[in-house]
C-alpha cells in the first residue's frame, strides 16, 4: 500500500463521515431503515415535548419554502373523518421526511429530526457507530504529530457527535477539534469551506479535506482546499478522469505526515 504525504502547510484534516470514516452500508442499512421503521411511533410518544414541536415546527418551514420555490413536494391529505387533528398532523410529517428521505434530501429540518431519534436509539445501545478499523489509531497519529482534526458531513452536528460518541470503538468525541454539518452551507458549495477556514481560524490552503464524493472534492478545491478522495468498498464508483485528477486513498494508514 503506497503511501501519501499529507499536503506540506496543513495545519488541519477536515473529515466526512460516510464512506469515508465510516462504511456507506451503516448509514443505508441500518441508520435510514431505523427512521423509517420508528418514526410515526417516535413522533406520537414525543409530539407534546417541547423538542418535538420545534422539529415539527423546521420541517413545515421546509415545505412552505419547497412550495414557494416551486419544488415537487409531498403534500397529504388525510381522511378528516377517520382521524384525529394530531394523527392527521402526524401522518402529514411521517409522509414529509419519508417522501425527503426517498429524494435524499439534505435539509437542516430533516437532518435534525433524525439526530434527534438516533440519539434515542444510540443511548439505549439499539445503534452502536461503525468506524472502519483505519481510522481511530490514524487519527490519534496526526493529533500526535500536532494535526487537529474536524468533521464535515451532511448528517447533523448531533448526529455525528452519537456516532463517535458511542462508537464501536467506544466514546472517541475527543479525538475531534470541531464539527461542521449543512448549516455552514451544502458540501458542493466552495464557499462553505471558505467558511470553516475562517471558523477554524486557517487559510484554506492550510485544510486538507478527505471525502468520497468528487462534487464534494471539486467544491473543496475551488475554495483552495487541499482535497484527497477516498476509496472504499461500496463507495460510488469514480471515471478515469478523475482517478487521474485526484490523489486517491483506500485507508487513512496510507497518509503521512513528512517533514
Amino acid at each position: 500500500m503506497a503511501t501519501i504525504s499529507i499536503p506540506a502547510g496543513t495545519s488541519a484534516l477536515l473529515l466526512d463521515i460516510e464512506g469515508t470514516t465510516t462504511p456507506i452500508t451503516f448509514v443505508k442499512d441500518i441508520l435510514f431503515p431505523y427512521i423509517r421503521e420508528h418514526l410515526e411511533d417516535y413522533l406520537s410518544s414525543h409530539w407534546e415535548e417541547d423538542e418535538c414541536k420545534q422539529d415539527v415546527h423546521l420541517l413545515k418551514k421546509q415545505i412552505e419554502e419547497d412550495m414557494k420555490q416551486n419544488r415537487a413536494c409531498r403534500v397529504h391529505a388525510v381522511d378528516q373523518t377517520v382521524h384525529t387533528d394530531e394523527e392527521k398532523a402526524i401522518r402529514e410529517v411521517v409522509d414529509n421526511v419519508l417522501w425527503q428521505m426517498a429524494a435524499d434530501r439534505k435539509s437542516t429540518a430533516l437532518k435534525q429530526l433524525q439526530g434527534h431519534m438516533w440519539r434515542s436509539a444510540y443511548a439505549s445501545g439499539r445503534i452502536k457507530g461503525e468506524i472502519y478499523q483505519d481510522v481511530i489509531p490514524s487519527i490519534r497519529r496526526w493529533r500526535g504529530q500536532g494535526l487537529k482534526v474536524y468533521i464535515y458531513s451532511s448528517g447533523s452536528v448531533e448526529a455525528q457527535k452519537l456516532l463517535f460518541g458511542y462508537s464501536v470503538e467506544g466514546d472517541v468525541l475527543d479525538l475531534f477539534d470541531g464539527h461542521f454539518d449543512t448549516s455552514i452551507g451544502a458540501k458542493v458549495d466552495g464557499k462553505s469551506y471558505e467558511r470553516i477556514a475562517e471558523r477554524i481560524g486557517c487559510q484554506p490552503e492550510e485544510i486538507t479535506f478527505l471525502t468520497d464524493v468528487t462534487r464534494e472534492a471539486k467544491a473543496a478545491e475551488e475554495a483552495g482546499v487541499n482535497v484527497l478522495v477516498v476509496v472504499r468498498p461500496g463507495n460510488m464508483e469514480l471515471t478515469d478522469e478523475e482517478r487521474a485528477h485526484y490523489n486517491l486513498i483506500t485507508s487513512f494508514n496510507q497518509l503521512q505526515l513528512t517533514g
